[in-house]
């Protein structure tokens, strides 16, 4: 069920308690299943702070696009839908080279090659059409309904 997009795009409000708390436990639970394809528990606490990249700032690049860019944008729903595809891809790839980055001094080894970028693009899509299909079926605004 589609819903008619709002007249006016109000700010997102949510206490930064709970967008920690939400995306430190992402973090965390990435962060294990990561550590146990990449070296055992030890790496868990540096696949954690990697894991914050796509959760912690995953969550500010939709900030971003609902409270920065997405006003600014025609009310057409293509205009809105290949905007926010854009954001995710281009915000996945800064994100990408940021865990790169991260890993690369932590570890002190580089874990994927830099001629990767683009698959960061494509996980953050993903992971936001993931995220937005389960607010979606708890009938909260999201992605698929045009409201969110």
């Amino acid at each position: 069920m589609t819903l008619p997009m709002p007249d006016e795009w109000l700010p997102h409000h949510e206490p930064l308690r709970t967008t920690l708390v939400r995306t430190i436990g992402i973090a965390i639970v990435a962060g294990a299943v990561l550590a146990s394809r990449w070296g055992g528990v030890g790496r868990w606490p540096i696949a954690t702070l990697l894991m914050l990249w796509p959760s912690f700032g995953g969550h500010w690049l939709e900030l971003w696009f609902l409270d920065g860019v997405r006003p600014r944008l025609s009310r057409r729903r293509s205009v809105q839908i290949a905007a926010r595809l854009a954001t995710w891809f281009a915000g996945g790839v800064v994100v990408a080279m940021g865990m790169l980055v991260t890993a690369t001094t932590l570890v002190g080894r580089q874990p994927l090659p830099w001629s990767v970028w683009w698959v960061g693009g494509f996980a953050m899509i993903a992971v936001e059409l993931t995220a937005h299909l389960a607010l979606y079926l708890r009938r909260a605004p999201s992605f698929f309904d045009g409201r969110g």
